[in-house]
């Protein structure tokens, strides 16, 4: 499965603001640091697995701990029309 921002949603920087929006059609949300990191791997080359190891080998995790958190979060993405797998 490899995640990508479904059509006309992007990650961007708000620099009046000074922070990271995720930007769709109608709506936008601010992702926590945590989130940031995650959609900052969604470039739609990128599979879950690779997405999870890329952050695992970053902040020298468990794997495991982060894959649970990682699905979870796709997961609520995908619910919500930002990101299509």
């Amino acid at each position: 499965m490899t995640p990508r921002f479904s059509p006309g949603v992007r990650l961007h920087h708000d620099k009046a603001r000074d922070r990271w929006v995720v930007m769709a059609p109608e709506r936008m949300f601010v992702p926590d640091e945590t989130a940031l990191e995650v959609l900052r791997l969604v470039d739609g080359a990128r599979d879950v697995d690779g997405i999870i190891d890329a952050l695992a080998a970053k902040f020298d995790a468990p794997r495991d701990v982060i894959a649970t958190d990682v699905r979870a979060m796709l997961d609520d993405l995908v619910a919500r029309g930002a990101v299509v797998t």
